[in-house]
């Protein structure tokens, strides 16, 4: 059994709230009576791309786990490459933060959408021929592809404006891969759906929820509910069964 904490977009930005928010999901798995088998951070670790924010995170991070992070549109590549150089393994000193990990048996294939200074996704065609040749390598277990943007539409007025852009390129050499489950961040929200074939989990945020635009509108008069409680989602990989993912609020 293999269990994948998923956490995304804690923001980090110096200040008390988005550090103690981290914390209650910290200190949960902390909790645990067996720790999990790896920490995935889904991206939009810092909420201004500032060296003192990643090494603020660094500080925060669980320890004794391996634990994986990925850059966000909120990132940005040469300080969070310095900040957090101890938990990252891509070649270059620069943009785009590309890993292909592996932990607990698994395979992690980390994949930068960001763009540099913009808040939308897209995958250039050297990363997805990067893409392409990495799932075509054999692996003898179980392989997630994980990114900030999900591949997905949220028929939200403003968050639609920051969408992972050329998805059909991306379908094209995701199809037929052998993928256990594409893992996202970027919405704010537990995800549940499905793209080229293969399940897209997506983790709440850390720092705040999103609401759907037919849901209550935040109090903070933004489009971001900053009192909804951060989350995380478990992914359980069982060898010979379909993964499962719980999500938890606490």
């Amino acid at each position: 059994m293999i269990v994948i904490a998923h956490l995304s977009d804690p923001h980090l930005d110096g200040t008390d709230v988005p550090r103690d928010r981290l914390r209650r999901i910290t200190a949960y798995l902390a909790a645990f009576s067996t720790p999990v088998d790896v920490v995935l951070v889904s991206g939009d670790l810092a909420d201004h791309g500032l060296l003192s924010e990643y090494d603020e995170l660094a500080a925060e991070l669980p320890t004794g786990v391996p634990v994986l992070v990925l850059p966000g549109n909120h990132d940005v590549s040469e300080p969070l490459r310095t900040g957090l150089a101890a938990y990252l393994d891509s070649p270059g000193t620069g943009h785009p933060i590309h890993q292909v990990r592996e932990a607990a048996g698994a395979r992690f294939v980390l994949v930068d959408t960001s763009v540099p200074n913009k808040d939308h996704g897209l995958l250039s065609a050297d990363s997805l021929a990067w893409l392409d040749a990495v799932l075509r390598e054999p692996f003898d277990g179980p392989t997630f592809v994980a990114m900030h943007h999900p591949p997905l539409t949220m028929h939200h007025p403003v968050m639609d404006q920051w969408l992972l852009l050329e998805q059909p390129a991306l379908e094209a050499v995701l199809t037929g891969k052998p993928i256990t489950a594409i893992l996202t961040g970027h919405v704010h929200n537990p995800v549940v759906t499905s793209f080229a074939g293969h399940p897209v989990l997506g983790a709440p945020g850390i720092r705040s929820t999103v609401p759907l635009p037919f849901e209550p509108a935040p109090a903070s008069g933004t489009i971001v509910d900053t009192d909804a409680a951060p989350g995380l989602a478990l992914h359980i990989h069982h060898p010979g069964e379909p993964l499962q993912t719980f999500y938890r609020f606490p």
